[in-house]
């Protein structure tokens, strides 16, 4: 299940540091404020078509991973 964590990546150079999608200036906190304030993914994935389906569900996976305390190792 941790498999798409490698999707997320720490940088000190990008987003001052924060986890972000594949390098890019999208910190992962942003997919999931999309998702609850009702986009679809589908929706998601149209208007920035920059990202993938696998980025959306790497973002879910690692907010699940730290809210449930698990450790992973990020990418920097």
């Amino acid at each position: 299940m941790n498999s798409n964590i490698s999707r997320i990546t720490i940088d000190p150079s990008v987003c001052h540091g924060k986890p972000v999608v594949r390098g890019m200036r999208w910190p992962v906190e942003v997919i999931p404020d999309m998702l609850s304030s009702g986009m679809a993914i589908e929706e998601i994935l149209e208007d920035h078509p920059e990202l993938e389906k696998d980025d959306i569900m790497a973002c879910l996976n690692y907010a699940r991973l730290s809210v449930s305390g698990q450790t992973y190792n990020i990418a920097q």
